[in-house]
């Protein structure tokens, strides 16, 4: 149902973004948003091609006399990261997200939104549905499994596409103009554990560690978040003076996600639970002084548990000490004019423990390729030194920023003169399907652009309501020139 005050204009736009958030559509569980996407094509008698991969483009005919001019690639993903707060029971591939709108934003209910690539998705079907767009011709490119890998962009029949030129949707800053993004590598790492018998006269406790902002691990890498692991890390140092033996450990969802809540159970002597209390108390207000005020929510909750064993004196001493020397975080930054961004950067995303074994997803991402080999030695290193079996999950190319393109240029006088403002020209640090396209098609100029998106995979992901319509007006409008 919609929320009271849903947005009605540009009308196209925000109808088919609805019908995003009503159609699940988690990574490597697209089918239902596909087949809507195919039905609108099909129902206006518009071309259809779909790879092995499940990639699909629709060939959009120009109109208004455009009709023979060059076609434009439209490229967005469908699916979308499936995020929600622990108190939620929503069911990513059974429910429709439940939406409201908060003080100009749109947001779902403890979940994400999936702005992030839905409402790139909704704009390129409203260059479909909308009949009086002065458009050239369209291949509008939907890909697959975007935020688990960009393996849909990977494994991309490019044969399908014909256009030079490429508008991507997938930018979440109205007023900027993306001509570069990251490149990315990441690791699964298993190791085995043992485990023992629990000391007597112990008791099974639960910690939580709950509420804080979380977030991409790309374009908010940089503002110094809170990651469960690495606080989890320094929490099981600092308990394992009162006797915490570690039996079950759990933080983070995905690679891309810088990790907001997190689990540990153990068994400590019940003598030194109080003690345990004070140290989360200290803990707690000690991190407060240099985390971000965006996670100044945290929150550490003991409560009863119940296990069977614990982790052996050596198996815990490797958790602990492997949450804490794992690097995370940016790594080196670009103050060069006119980008100012983060060059190199690590997530520490995933850590899981299970009765037999511990396992680490992670992932870097960069713009020089030989800037990361140094971060990389150094992450093989260490899971050489804690017997860590690495197996690559990611390695993709980047996008070279091109501030000579142009597509830049035309796009940077349209917005002049519809804004009466020059827009930022930058490149973004995270893994747009634009560097791989890019390597598929070297002769693609390549732009771009979105509205305000924030929190982007995390819970409070929201839509600002009043960028749309000029996103809009700019996507428009520059198809007209094109």
């Amino acid at each position: 149902m919609k929320p009271d005050l849903y947005p009605t204009h540009p009308k196209h736009i925000w109808d088919h973004f609805y019908h995003f958030t009503q159609i699940p559509r988690p990574s490597r569980s697209e089918e239902k948003i596909v087949e809507h996407i195919k039905m609108l094509a099909d129902e206006l008698g518009h071309p259809i091609k779909q790879d092995k991969i499940g990639n699909l483009v629709i060939y959009v005919p120009g109109t208004h006399g455009k009709e023979s001019s060059a076609p434009v690639i439209i490229q967005n993903h469908v699916d979308m990261v499936t995020v929600k707060s622990n108190d939620s029971d929503h069911d990513f591939y059974k429910d429709p997200l439940s939406l409201s709108i908060e003080a100009g934003w749109l947001t779902a209910n403890k979940t994400t939104l999936g702005a992030d690539n839905g409402l790139g998705c909704a704009a390129a079907l409203a260059l479909m549905t909308d009949q009086t767009v002065e458009r050239p011709p369209l291949e509008l490119l939907f890909t697959m499994d975007e935020e688990t890998g960009l393996n849909g962009a990977s494994g991309l029949d490019a044969s399908m596409l014909t256009g030079k030129v490429m508008l991507n949707l997938d930018t979440e800053d109205w007023q900027e103009l993306y001509v570069g993004c990251a490149g990315g590598k990441g690791w699964r790492f298993n190791r085995p554990v043992s485990r023992v018998a629990a000391p007597d006269n112990s008791v099974f406790m639960s910690m939580s560690l709950s509420r804080l902002t979380g977030g991409h691990s790309g374009i908010q890498i940089h503002h110094q978040l809170g990651n469960a692991n690495k606080l989890l890390g320094y929490w099981l140092k600092a308990a394992a003076a009162l006797g915490v033996r570690v039996s079950g450990y759990h933080a983070g969802v995905a690679h891309n996600v810088i990790a907001r809540e997190g689990r540990v159970n153990f068994s400590l002597p019940e003598k030194n639970i109080a003690e345990l209390e004070a140290l989360n108390k200290r803990l707690k207000e000690e991190w407060l002084t240099w985390l971000p005020e965006s996670d100044s929510g945290l929150t550490l909750t003991l409560s009863a548990g119940d296990a069977a064993n614990v982790l052996s004196d050596d198996s815990q001493k490797i958790l602990t000490h492997w949450l804490l020397t794992f690097p995370h975080g940016a790594q080196s930054y670009n103050f060069a004019h006119p980008a100012d961004l983060v060059n190199l950067s690590i997530n520490m995303a995933v850590v899981s423990l299970s009765d037999v074994e511990l396992m680490t997803e992670a992932s870097c991402r960069f713009f020089n390729e030989k800037e990361s080999l140094p971060l990389v030695d150094t992450v093989l290193a260490l899971a050489e030194q804690f017997q860590m079996t690495p197996k690559i999950i990611l390695d993709y190319p980047g996008w070279q920023p091109d501030f000579d393109s142009p597509l830049l240029a035309q796009a940077k006088e349209l917005h002049l003169n519809l804004f009466q403002v020059d827009p930022e020209i930058k490149a973004i640090h995270a893994g747009l399907e634009c560097g791989i396209l890019k390597s598929k098609k070297p002769d693609m100029d390549i732009l771009s652009f979105g509205p305000n998106i924030r929190g982007a995979h995390s819970p409070s992901e929201r839509l600002e309501i009043s960028t749309v319509e000029p996103f809009w007006q700019f996507l428009v409008a520059l198809l007209r020139r094109l």
